[in-house]
C-alpha cells in the first residue's frame, strides 16, 4: 500500500523563486471523487499517471500511482475528466528536503501553494523564511477540490 505523508502552505514571498532547480507544467483532472477517494490523471511532461487518493483529511493518506501512456491520459482527460487543474511546479531545495511548489493556472490563477513530502508525520523540517500559513488540514486546497471550486470563485480569494 502506498502511503502519502505531505505538509502544504501558502507563501510569504517570492524568495522561493532564487532557488527553482527546475520546474514542469501539468494538466490533471478527476474521473471520479467521493467522501472515500478521488482518481486523478495527470500528465506532464515526464509522462502520465493514474493516480488514487484515500479522501482522508489531515497530512497522511492512503496514495496509488501507476503509469499510463500518454495518449491515453490525453484521452481520459478530454473525454471522461471534469474541471481540470493546470500548474506550473517548481522544486526548490532547502537544505536537503525538497519543496514542491504549484503556480496554479486558468480558474486559479492567483493560488501558490508550497507541499512537502515527509518520511513522517511528525518529522522536523526547514522553514525557510518565504514560507507562510500552514494549510495541510483546509480540504479547499486539495486539487481535487480545486478543480471543484476554483480559487477564483472563493469570497475572499485575492
Amino acid at each position: 500500500m502506498g502511503r502519502e505523508i505531505e505538509r502544504k502552505f501558502l507563501l510569504a514571498s517570492d524568495a522561493w523563486r532564487r532557488h527553482v532547480a527546475r520546474s514542469q507544467r501539468m494538466r490533471q483532472g478527476y474521473l471520479c471523487g467521493n467522501d472515500r477517494a478521488s482518481i486523478r490523471v495527470r500528465v506532464d511532461e515526464e509522462g502520465a499517471n493514474l493516480n488514487i487518493k484515500s479522501a482522508t483529511l489531515g497530512v497522511e493518506r492512503d496514495e496509488y500511482q501507476y503509469a499510463i501512456p500518454v495518449e491515453e491520459a490525453h484521452r481520459l482527460l478530454d473525454t471522461l475528466a471534469g474541471p481540470q487543474v493546470e500548474k506550473t511546479r517548481y522544486w526548490v531545495d532547502v537544505d536537503g528536503w525538497e519543496y514542491e511548489i504549484d503556480v496554479f493556472e486558468g480558474a486559479n490563477t492567483g493560488l501558490i501553494v508550497a507541499e512537502l513530502e515527509l518520511p513522517a508525520s511528525d518529522a522536523e523540517f526547514p522553514r525557510p523564511e518565504w514560507l507562510g500559513e500552514e494549510v495541510s488540514h483546509d480540504p479547499r486546497y486539495y486539487n481535487t477540490e480545486l478543480a471543484r471550486n476554483p480559487y477564483r470563485d472563493w469570497p475572499d480569494a485575492s
